[in-house]
């Protein structure tokens, strides 16, 4: 840990359980200072915390059986710590979950992933965005130092996805679920792996386990990020994606996304 530097990562593991020696091996590796985890699929008496205290790691979770599930993993004990979308609608704790950590507010979520644009789940996805906008707008300032990470289950732009046109109708590049990502993003937020690689396509964080052969045909999606505030934003250094990772031997479907910024 670097006293002047923040480094942020973000990974759907695709259930904690089988992924934590991966996990594990990669903090290790990588001393990041927080670890935002999504899709843990575990409930909160399952969670498997031992090993990363070991490390020297604290964690705080919630989760669910074989579903969801959010983590945030920190050097440093995390601060006002809360979970879920707090608007009087179904909470959803097991998808977001928030908290300080060197005075840095990091809020990771797992975006619904609305299954297909003719289906209640893409309704109840665009719905949700807009109720995470709501949350931003009664718990944050866009001049403040913020941190939203996570798998938004969103590939923003063109270059974010391996055939844009082909899949303009699928439920995580629809116009309609790109609209509801952006209008978040308008609240106050930057991209910050595109903020350092502007225009460079190819670059992704999802392979689809159905596709066969898909990191080594490039048939990519950029959906998992890291975005933070204006002012944060200018003083992100660094952001890649841990590519080798998704050839683990037994990998998930996304791999750690990495930012670091400077205090």
């Amino acid at each position: 840990m670097s006293e002047g530097v923040l480094k942020v990562a973000t990974y759907n593991c695709n259930s904690i359980r089988a992924r934590l020696e991966l996990v594990l091996e990669w903090l290790h590796r990588e001393a990041a200072d927080v670890l935002c985890l999504q899709e843990t699929k575990v409930q909160d008496a399952d969670f498997p915390l031992e090993g990363f205290m070991d490390l020297g790691y604290h964690v705080v979770f919630r989760g669910q059986r074989s579903h969801a599930g959010v983590a945030v993993v920190s050097r440093e004990a995390p601060e006002d710590v809360a979970f879920g979308l707090d608007d009087g609608d179904e909470p959803d704790e097991a998808r977001l979950i928030r908290a300080t950590v060197r005075n840095i507010a990091i809020v990771n979520t797992y975006v619904p992933q609305g299954r297909s644009p003719d289906s209640p789940h893409f309704q109840y996805k665009l719905n949700w965005l807009a109720r995470l906008r709501a949350f931003f707008d009664r718990h944050y300032t866009s001049q403040g130092s913020l941190v939203w990470v996570g798998d938004f289950n969103v590939a923003p732009q063109p270059i974010d996805v391996y055939e844009p046109k082909r899949l303009e109708k699928h439920a995580d590049f629809h116009p309609e679920a790109r609209k509801a990502l952006d209008e978040v993003r308008e609240w106050g937020f930057v991209d910050v792996y595109r903020l350092l690689h502007s225009d460079e396509p190819g670059h992704y964080t999802f392979w689809d386990y159905r596709v066969p052969k898909a990191l080594e045909r490039g048939m990519g999606w950029r959906v998992d990020h890291i975005w933070a505030t204006e002012p944060l934003a200018m003083r992100c250094t660094s952001a890649w994606i841990d590519v080798e990772a998704r050839r683990d031997e037994r990998p998930s479907d996304h791999t750690f996304l990495v930012a670091e910024f400077t205090l």
